[in-house]
Formats: C-alpha cells, sequence, structure tokens
C-alpha cells in the first residue's frame, strides 16, 4: 500500500528572514477583541431594547389620543354635511320661489291677454249692436212714413207700384223666419202681403193662395210690381215680386232672409198682376 503524497507548498523566497514573517497574535489579546465584542453587541442590543421600548410607549400613548381625534373628525364631518344640506334645500327653495314667480308672471300675462281680447269683443259686439240699431230705427222710420201716406191719401196706380217696391226694399237685411209677420222677420207671403197692404191692396196670408189673385201675366211680359211665384198655380210654395232688369226681392230662407236675387237663377213658374 501507498503512502498518500503530501503536497508541498512552495514557501517564499524571503520566509527564512525573520522580519518579514507575519507576527502571531498571543492568546490574550485575542480574548480581549473577543470580549470588547462581545460588549458591543450587548449594548447595541440594550439602546434597541431601550428605543423599543420608548417607541412602544409613544405608541400606546398616540393611541390613547386617537378616539378623541376620530370623535372631533366625525363631529366635523356631520356638521359639514348638515350644512351642504342646508345649503341644498336652500337653493332647492330659492329655485321654488323662482319658478313660482315666474309662473305668476306668465298667468298674468296671459290673464291681460285675455282680458283685452274680452273688452276688444264687447266694444265690437256694442258697435254692432249700435250700427243693427240704427239700420232698424231707419227702416221703421221709413215704414212709418209709408204708413202714413197710405193711410192718409189713395195713391195713383202709377205710385202704387213704387210705394210697394219701396216698402220691400226697406226691409233688405232682415231674417227670414217661418209664420213671422214683421216687423224685423218674414217669411215670403207674409212680406209680400206686408207691401201690397201699403197701397190698400188686402191679399191673403199665404202663398198658394197669393198665387190665385190679380190677372194671369205671361212670365215674358211681367212688369216691376208683379207677383212671382214658384209652384202650380193654388198650390204656390214661394213668392216674391218682381223689380224688373230680370231682378226680384224677396224673403229667400233662413240662411239668406230678404234680398234681391237674379231671376235667371232661380226662375219662377207663373206671375199675377194686382196694380
Amino acid at each position: 500500500m501507498e503512502e498518500p503524497l503530501v503536497p508541498l507548498v512552495p514557501m517564499s523566497h524571503t520566509a527564512h528572514i525573520r522580519s518579514h514573517r507575519k507576527p502571531r497574535r498571543n492568546a490574550s489579546s485575542s480574548i480581549a477583541v473577543r470580549a470588547g465584542v462581545a460588549g458591543g453587541i450587548l449594548s447595541t442590543v440594550a439602546v434597541a431594547g431601550a428605543s423599543a421600548q420608548a417607541v412602544a410607549a409613544e405608541s400606546v400613548t398616540q393611541t390613547l389620543e386617537l378616539p378623541t381625534l376620530t370623535a372631533d373628525l366625525a363631529t366635523q364631518a356631520a356638521q359639514s354635511a348638515d350644512a351642504t344640506q342646508q345649503m341644498a334645500a336652500d337653493y332647492q327653495l330659492q329655485a321654488e320661489r323662482d319658478a313660482a314667480a315666474e309662473a305668476a308672471a306668465e298667468q298674468a300675462d296671459k290673464d291681460l291677454a285675455k282680458a283685452k281680447k274680452e273688452e276688444a269683443r264687447k266694444k265690437a259686439a256694442e258697435e254692432a249692436e249700435r250700427k243693427a240699431a240704427a239700420e232698424r230705427a231707419s227702416r221703421d222710420s221709413t215704414r212709418t212714413t209709408l204708413t202714413t201716406n197710405s193711410a192718409s191719401t189713395a195713391p195713383p196706380a202709377s205710385g202704387s207700384v213704387e210705394t210697394v217696391i219701396a216698402f220691400l226694399e226697406a226691409q233688405l237685411g232682415d231674417a227670414y223666419v217661418m209664420g213671422a209677420t214683421g216687423p224685423n222677420a218674414w217669411d215670403c207671403s207674409s212680406l209680400v202681403q206686408a207691401a201690397f197692404k201699403q197701397v190698400g191692396v188686402s191679399l191673403p196670408r199665404v202663398s198658394q193662395d197669393q198665387s190665385m189673385q190679380g190677372t194671369d201675366i205671361p212670365l215674358s211680359q211681367i212688369q216691376r210690381g208683379d207677383i212671382l211665384y214658384w209652384g202650380g198655380k193654388g198650390s204656390a210654395y214661394h213668392v216674391g215680386v218682381y223689380l224688373g232688369g230680370g231682378k226680384y226681392l224677396d224673403a229667400a230662407n233662413p240662411s239668406k232672409g230678404v234680398v234681391i236675387q237674379d231671376l235667371s237663377g232661380y226662375p219662377a213658374s207663373g206671375a199675377v198682376r194686382v196694380l
């Protein structure tokens, strides 16, 4: 069995010189160094412990103060929330007041416009009534004059037709009402009866009988003042008075009232002459 080889370490070329060898530390020096290191470590541990106790004490103190600080912050937050809510309520109230004021102003404008419109309507109605009253007064005056003249003297035949026509024209614009006999509303036969009464000619009340009066006249020979009728003789349903020039006057119907019309638009069935 071979012996293990021991590695050879080359020696420094200065190792044999004493001054070049590293001095060895003695045992007491190492112990002192170790004791100093241990003492430093213990001192560090002591300082660290003291510091930890101080921090712990300070933390306790701060922790004890936290509930007070938290309560103050909660109070301030509550007060701030109340103030914000009150401000919002104030804004809402002001907005409602502004809206109410605006609505009141709009309603006032509408009421004013309505009042002006109503006033204008009343004025227009009063003006229309005034004109209608003036027209009625004028017609009544004409009727009174015609009635007085016919009662005092019997006009000549040539003047009688014009008296009848004048009375009829004075009724223009009056209303048509079935069965009415004047002075402001007529039906067709009552108007013809009243017109000829102005010159002393008494006619029956209804159109059927009026078509049977006087002398029959061909439509090609009718003259001013002749009575026109529509329907059969003795069964006529409408009458009017010829004015000449292809026109006649009658109490036409409820929509027209007393008017002058063109004979060509509504040709008569026949005619009679009573003057």
